[in-house]
């Protein structure tokens, strides 16, 4: 009997993007082709459940407290493949168990999604003789030049413009394609909203969605106090994550006791709520942004950290798609058009799932099993 192709995806916890698009690879690439067989890892907490925490919280603490200083360091290192002490420090963290992992799923393909584990495959194929086609899909809409690899046979990116970085780059235009960044299948589908509605106890009214990334970014007081100001003309919905300490002082604030109001922490219904709502206000991740944007939601983009989520927000803001939110009187802008154009707002919504239409959802995962095959 023939053994199943296997794919290794292989992502970082570095925020829930990463992730989210493996495991939206190994989905799609699970329906698309049941007899491959697919495994995502997070490569730091798989490998290292104790120390990597540790990492984890201090590169969150960083981008908290001093986002300036992050965005320092990603335009100071934008052109530049990373640096031979942070290749030596990965190499000693996750060479050996990573070659190990390697060799006992023997995966016809290894798709990274982040960084981290696309530097530490390259170096096992350029010094351990690794002899499997790798696939680096880059999950932001720009092309930082820790992505960049002369052992990565496959490029899958999200526009044009991202592939024009790479080819600037050096890279090859043959083994570069503009896939779109990977979503699971239930974002491109639509539901009944009727019954979504009835799931969570809301309401057929103009509704907004805010998403406070996975670590509670947007828990900004003032803002959301003025926010929720419209509560008795619009419905809310506040995803908070896993920010527990957020989600229990808004529970007990008497301004968020409301009928309109809905709150929530950690979700896997996010392509749900994003069916039923008609605005999303997010900071402006890879991955959120186009979740949203499959679903053809209009957004507004809250404090985008420098860097990535930067060249984020300017691709979406110029093609469109969203805004950047300067002040309340962007608030106040859009809260109005849903209040009083809530027509004209559905109808653009409309164009704009129209026009993805034209789009292949599936082309990220045809790509990947192209390489298997």
């Amino acid at each position: 009997m023939q053994r199943k192709k296997r794919v290794l995806i292989l992502s970082e916890g570095f925020g829930a993007g990463h992730t989210q698009a493996a495991h939206a690879l190994a989905v799609s690439i699970k329906r698309m082709s049941p007899n491959v067989q697919t495994r995502v890892l997070e490569l730091g907490s798989f490998l290292h459940p104790t120390i990597f925490p540790m990492i984890f919280n201090a590169y969150k603490k960083t981008i908290n407290s001093q986002p300036k200083l992050y965005g320092m360091v990603y335009r100071s290192q934008y052109k530049k493949k990373i640096g031979r002490l942070s290749q030596l420090a990965l190499h000693r963290i996750f060479y050996a168990q990573t070659a190990h992992i390697i060799r006992t799923l023997k995966p016809n393909a290894i798709v990274c999604t982040h960084p981290f584990p696309n530097i530490v495959v390259s170096r096992l194929k350029r010094s351990a003789g690794l002899d499997v086609p790798l696939c680096t899909v880059i999950t932001d809409y720009d092309a930082h030049g820790t992505w960049v690899s002369a052992e990565t046979n496959r490029y899958l990116v999200s526009t044009p413009e991202v592939k024009n970085k790479l080819i600037a780059r050096g890279i090859p235009s043959r083994i570069i394609r503009v896939t779109g960044i990977p979503v699971h299948p239930n974002f491109w589908e639509h539901q009944d909203k009727d019954e979504i509605r009835a799931e969570f106890g809301l309401k057929p009214m103009p509704t907004v969605l805010v998403m406070g990334g996975g670590w509670g970014l947007v828990n900004q007081e003032e803002l959301l106090q003025y926010m929720v100001a419209w509560r008795d003309r619009i419905q809310f919905i506040f995803v908070l994550g896993n920010n527990r300490k957020a989600l229990d002082e808004m529970s007990e604030d008497p301004a968020f006791k409301h009928e309109n109001i809905k709150l929530l922490g950690f979700t896997r219904d996010v392509d749900k709520l994003m069916e039923i709502s008609d605005l999303l206000i997010t900071k402006p991740g890879g991955m959120t942004c186009t979740e949203a944007l499959a679903k053809g939601l209009p957004m507004l983009f809250h404090e985008a950290i420098p860097g990535q989520e930067e060249e984020n927000a300017q691709y979406f803001t110029s093609n469109g798609f969203g805004e950047q939110l300067k002040s309340v009187e962007t608030i106040d802008y859009w809260f109005n058009r849903l209040v009083m154009q809530y027509d004209e707002v559905l109808q653009r919504r409309r164009a704009v799932t129209q026009m993805l239409k034209q789009t292949n959802p599936e082309d990220c995962s045809k790509a990947i099993l192209q390489m298997v095959n």
